[in-house]
C-alpha cells in the first residue's frame, strides 16, 4: 500500500502537489469510490480514475535536454508555442523538472518520475545549478561578488551563491559571469543581477547537480542511465 498522491505522481500523471489538489477537490476515484482525504492509501493494483480517466502506470523515463532559446519549459502551451516536450521523442507523459525562462538555454531534465521531481525542486535539498550569464556592461568585480552574500529580490534575500568572473571585455563592453545557486525562484538569476544594477542579455544553464551538457548540441537530448538516476536520488536524500 502507498499514499494515493504518491502513486499518482509516480505514474507520471502530474506532480505530487498537483495530485494532492486533485484528491482534495474530489477528482480522484479508487475502485469506483471518491477519495478526497490526503493520506489515504491505495495499491498499484487498484483502479484509480482521475477526472474520468483511468490511471495507467508508465515505465520511468529520465531525459536530459539541451533546451534552445525560444522554447517553453512546459508540457504544453495554450498558445501553440514550442515546448520542451515537443523536442523529445517519447510515448510517456513527461514533465520538466523546474523551469528555464523562454529565452534561457541550457540543461533541463524531463521525467515522469513525480517523486524525483519533487525531491529535486524542493528548496531544502539545495540542488546545485550553474549558469553562465552575459552582461552587456563592464562589471565591477566586487559588486558582482556581493551576490555570494545574497541580495533582496521579491522582498526576500537570496541564499548562498558562488560567483566566478569568466571574462571582462572592456572593448566590447561586456562580461561573462558564472553563477552557482541552490534555489529555484522565478527568474532568479536575472533578478539577482538586476538587484545590483546589471542586465543579463544572455543566459545558459550549464550544470544541474553533477549533470552537464557534455556531448550535446542545442536541441539534442539523451536518456539518463540508472547510475545517474540513483545518484540524483542520493544527492537529495543525503542533504543534512
Amino acid at each position: 500500500m502507498e499514499r494515493l498522491q504518491k502513486i499518482i505522481a509516480n505514474s507520471g500523471y502530474c506532480s505530487r502537489r498537483k495530485a494532492e489538489e486533485l484528491i482534495l477537490n474530489g477528482k480522484v476515484k479508487v475502485n469506483g469510490e471518491v477519495v478526497n482525504t490526503l493520506g489515504s492509501k491505495a495499491s498499484y493494483n487498484d483502479t484509480i480514475v482521475i477526472n474520468g480517466v483511468t490511471l495507467k502506470l508508465e515505465n520511468k523515463e529520465y531525459i536530459l535536454l539541451y533546451k534552445p532559446r525560444g522554447v517553453l519549459s512546459s508540457a504544453h502551451d495554450d498558445k501553440g508555442r514550442k515546448t520542451v516536450t515537443d523536442i523529445v521523442d517519447s510515448l510517456n507523459r513527461l514533465y520538466p523538472v523546474g523551469r528555464l525562462d523562454y529565452d534561457t538555454s541550457g540543461l533541463i531534465l524531463l521525467t515522469n518520475d513525480g517523486e524525483l521531481t519533487n525531491l529535486l525542486i524542493h528548496p531544502s535539498h539545495e540542488v546545485e545549478k550553474v549558469y553562465i550569464a552575459k552582461i552587456d556592461d563592464v562589471v565591477i568585480p566586487s559588486k558582482v561578488k556581493s551576490l555570494e552574500k545574497g541580495v533582496i529580490i521579491d522582498g526576500k534575500k537570496t541564499g548562498k551563491a558562488k560567483v566566478k568572473i569568466k571574462k571582462i571585455d572592456k572593448k566590447k563592453k561586456c562580461s561573462i559571469i558564472e553563477l552557482t545557486i541552490y534555489e529555484g525562484r522565478n527568474h532568479q538569476v536575472k533578478k539577482m543581477f538586476e538587484a545590483i544594477g546589471y542586465y543579463v542579455s544572455k543566459l545558459k544553464r550549464e550544470r544541474f547537480s553533477f549533470l552537464t551538457l557534455d556531448g550535446l548540441k542545442s536541441g539534442e537530448y539523451r536518456h539518463l542511465n540508472i547510475k545517474e538516476v540513483k545518484k540524483l536520488y542520493a544527492v537529495c536524500k543525503n542533504v543534512k
